[in-house]
């Protein structure tokens, strides 16, 4: 042979070689990472394919469908009301009083329950076609998207305007945002349709412009302002919030601004040294809002951590990490029986449930008493207060 020819058929065979082994990387660390999705569909595979079966026939409702007269906004804006605030029986056309924990069964929450609907449907039709291939899933769960994020005739204005409002006392509050963390398992399902799924250009660019245009709101607005420094599981749900928007749109610096909010303000000021959360102790519902805040926390720290930066070993101090609260809160789920606080003054017995921090903590430390433990518990809760308070019902979609 000559020099030359030597010299390119090494250099191909070099190419070659390399392209080889970098595929066998890839195909064990893809096979490795969904190692987890494997174990998650083996315990919830038939049921949500039931579920996505039945999530066919569904057509769109999106808040344009209902309107509240006490609202004092549009048709396509969302409306909710607090739910603990009842009308003075002293007062009856006064403004409504406050019975922290008892929720009042009158206030408007069709907008908050279609937009659960609508989540869980979106999640469970994503989930089957992730375990299934079968594009009719996506495509369904896109019709729905389309509704909310794209038709200007059924679409939700991109803020919370009027969310969590008080009869004769406030039209809105920041406190409100929280309903939209409802919306987290949609945009994760755009994330991962948007990866596995042909998705038209335009229309998943429409849905990313209805993102963004939330996330300017919710990161600008006094009422995203307040909410986003409330000190206790409001706090932590404007940041799980943000951070799953941002992750879909792209939009690094906000993603990098909940990873600060995660370490500097979130862990260190709401957990005790012994991994609980005071503040989540002292209300009415000490043991649902300890889940709930512990479901929200692990969820931010499972969204944000990557292979630049580990939040799971984040340490406050030299030793304590998040970790603290799982031990300090999975003995009580292991054994209700054995909580030392208060029982709720509502829904005491509709939880646990199966818990997001069970999954995401042990995904992060490798325990795997949590694993089973959430193997063990109800992951289809019917209970309507018991769906709205657990953020991530579909986990398939989060460990794809």
């Amino acid at each position: 042979y000559k020099k030359g020819y030597c010299m390119i058929g090494l250099k191909s065979i070099s190419i070659a070689s390399s392209c080889f082994f970098s595929f066998i990387f890839i195909t064990i660390s893809t096979h490795a990472q969904n190692k987890l999705f494997d174990k998650v569909s083996v315990v919830l595979k038939k049921e949500v394919i039931a579920r996505a079966d039945k999530a066919m026939s569904l057509l769109p409702i999106t808040v344009t469908a209902s309107h509240s007269s006490r609202s004092a906004g549009g048709l396509h804006d969302f409306f909710s009301e607090g739910d603990y605030w009842w009308p003075d029986s002293s007062n009856p056309k006064g403004p409504y009083i406050q019975r922290d924990g008892m929720t009042n069964p009158d206030n408007f929450t069709a907008h908050r329950l279609a937009m659960i609907r609508f989540s869980r449907a979106v999640g469970e039709l994503t989930s089957a076609y992730l375990l299934t291939h079968d594009q009719t899933y996506a495509q369904k769960a896109l019709l729905h998207m389309h509704a909310w994020f794209v038709d200007s005739a059924t679409l939700m204005n991109p803020s919370l305007l009027y969310a969590q409002a008080i009869k004769g006392r406030f039209t809105g509050r920041g406190i409100g945002i929280i309903d939209m963390i409802q919306m987290m398992e949609v945009a994760q399902s755009a994330y991962v349709l948007e990866k596995t799924y042909s998705i038209d250009p335009k229309e998943i660019s429409s849905i990313k412009n209805w993102f963004s245009a939330y996330l300017k709101w919710v990161t600008n607005h006094p009422y995203g302002k307040d909410e986003r420094d409330a000190k206790n599981n409001h706090g932590t749900c404007w940041a799980m919030q943000v951070a799953v928007f941002a992750k879909f749109v792209g939009d690094t610096a906000m993603t990098n601004f909940c990873k600060d909010r995660f370490k500097y303000i979130l862990l260190p000021n709401q957990m005790a040294a012994d991994g609980s959360f005071p503040l989540e102790l002292k209300r009415t519902k000490p043991y649902g809002y300890s889940l709930f805040n512990l479901d929200a926390i692990t969820t931010l720290c499972f969204v944000l951590s990557d292979q630049k930066e580990n939040l799971w070993e984040y340490k406050i101090g030299d030793s304590i990490t998040l970790k603290k609260s799982i031990d300090f809160l999975y003995p009580y789920v292991h054994d209700k029986s054995s909580w030392p606080y208060p029982q709720d003054v509502m829904y005491w017995n509709e939880w646990p449930v199966a818990h997001p921090f069970l999954l995401f903590g042990y995904k992060g430390y490798k325990n795997k008493a949590w694993f089973q433990q959430w193997t063990s518990l109800n992951h289809f809760p019917d209970n309507v207060e018991v769906v709205r308070n657990l953020p991530i019902r579909n986990p398939l979609i989060w460990i794809y």
